[in-house]
């Protein structure tokens, strides 16, 4: 639409969710992406950007309500960013995420008329989270009531969420509903305790002050619980932080453990250069199954405990994993799926890039008294240089489990995966778009989409978890 620039004030009638969370409207046939909005809203909106196939556009009014609109039960909804759809019936979110894996698959990969599984809804869609990460920070970001009044105090203190887009402000958060009442109880303490402490939050501007992030994990199985306290260094900071650990121990006996984390670096990640454990054993413990799986402060473990254990379940269950099988399971992390899976097969093969990803996964292996897994560090480019060396030395794959970070595979795997000869492919995504340019790839000759099955991760937020079951033509 040649007349639309930039500012140009249109009204129109969302129509749907686009992959990543955007509205879309349509203006005379011309695509409009709209964020915040709902589908079946009628709203005006103000065009931010133009390009030659779209525009994008924010909500200036909301003309007429869906009738999928439902009052947000956190009132920081709006502006930390953690929840993008606590306002949207969830039947209909799971409607719309249903929608865009089909789509997206279907338009990206090229495929026509895919049957996709009913979506797989979360067992919880509110304390479903097993992991949350807190920031501190000298700049609090003021809601709309708090500018301009004189009422606000500690301005320069925050602990809670980035403002989306805004790297150096945080939202003082006191309640979130993605995570445990306890987590929450734990979170106010330590904000109580840092705020009155003589020791300033880390500012990423001049790179000076101590306190940097707090991460809380729980084990929703076994009740157990993690907190990680990563700060910079300072020459009185450890003592400090001893003193809360004790003092959370005190008043949280469920607390399981405490950790301390350095990190001197200048980037702002909660990892540490120097762990020290304060309190408990330096861990936690989880269930998916029948397996146990031993968590530590920097492990990777999928954020939602139950809807992993439903996902595994899937994989064992479309795997039909028979006792003289090799799986091999590619992009394998901490080996969560193949300590899931390992009594059904003689022999799991895991490739990781990561080395504290690889000890995690041996230790995990001992904890369940599981020796038919093996994990080999390094890039699955090189590993996969010549697929026939890695077939001599760990025998022919029959089931090839994938399952990559949000960017997908790396171009040149999927031929390579393919010389792997497998009879399935199981494919696990978090990000339906690369898994629709993957999947191309793996099915231009030899292998053809058998099942796709969504699966609701992350309730109220635009993210979707999806497994698919390649077999061979």
């Amino acid at each position: 639409m040649k007349s639309l620039k930039r500012n140009d004030i249109v009204e129109v009638t969302v129509e749907s969710l686009a992959l990543g969370g955007n509205a879309v409207a349509h203006l005379d046939g011309f695509t409009i992406f709209i964020k915040r909005a709902l589908p079946h809203q009628k709203v005006k909106a103000q065009i931010t950007r133009k390009k030659e196939n779209y525009a994008e556009a924010r909500v200036i009014e909301i003309i007429t309500h869906s009738p999928d609109e439902v009052t947000p039960r956190c009132s920081f909804f709006g502006t930390c960013g953690g929840c993008s759809f606590q306002n949207l019936d969830y039947e209909q979110q799971l409607a719309q995420k249903q929608s865009q894996v089909k789509q997206t698959i279907e338009h990206i990969g090229r495929f026509a008329d895919i049957e996709v599984l009913p979506i797989v809804p979360s067992s919880e869609i509110f304390y479903y989270r097993n992991k949350m990460e807190f920031s501190f920070s000298n700049r609090r970001w003021l809601l709309p009531e708090e500018i301009g009044s004189t009422q606000v105090a500690n301005r320069n203190f925050a602990l809670g969420l980035h403002i989306p887009r805004i790297y150096d402000k945080v939202l003082d958060i006191t309640q979130c509903f993605l995570l445990s009442e306890r987590s929450n109880q734990i979170l106010n303490f330590v904000r109580d305790y840092a705020r009155n402490s003589d020791l300033a939050p880390y500012t990423a501007r001049g790179h000076s002050g101590f306190w940097r992030f707090l991460v809380i994990r729980e084990s929703k199985r076994l009740g157990q619980v993690m907190v990680n306290l990563i700060s910079a260094e300072h020459k009185n900071g450890r003592e400090d932080v001893q003193k809360l650990a004790c003092k959370l121990k005190q008043q949280f006996p469920f607390i399981t453990t405490v950790i301390h984390n350095v990190n001197r670096k200048k980037a702002q990640v909660a990892f540490g250069d120097e762990e020290q454990v304060l309190t408990g054993p330096g861990y936690i413990e989880e269930m998916l199954g029948s397996k146990k799986y031993r968590i530590s402060a920097n492990s990777f473990f999928q954020t939602n405990t139950l809807q992993s254990e439903k996902m595994y379940e899937l994989i064992d269950e479309w795997g039909e994993f028979q006792k003289d099988q090799v799986v091999y399971d590619l992009y394998s992390g901490t080996g969560s799926i193949a300590i899931f899976i390992a009594d059904k097969v003689k022999k799991v093969i895991g490739c990781e890039l990561i080395s504290h990803a690889i000890r995690d996964a041996r230790r995990n292996c001992q904890l369940n008294n599981i020796n038919n897994c093996e994990f080999i560090k390094g890039d699955l480019k090189e590993i996969l240089t010549n697929p026939d060396d890695l077939v001599n030395k760990y025998g022919q794959p029959d089931v090839v489990i994938i399952d990559p970070p949000r960017a997908g595979m790396h171009p040149t795997l999927p031929e390579k995966i393919l010389q792997l000869k497998p009879d399935k492919i199981i494919y696990v995504s978090c990000n339906p778009a690369t898994l629709a340019r993957d999947l191309k790839m793996l099915c231009e000759t030899d292998f053809r989409i058998s099942l796709v099955q969504p699966i609701d991760m992350f309730p109220h937020t635009a993210h979707c978890e999806t497994v698919v079951l390649l077999k061979k033509l």
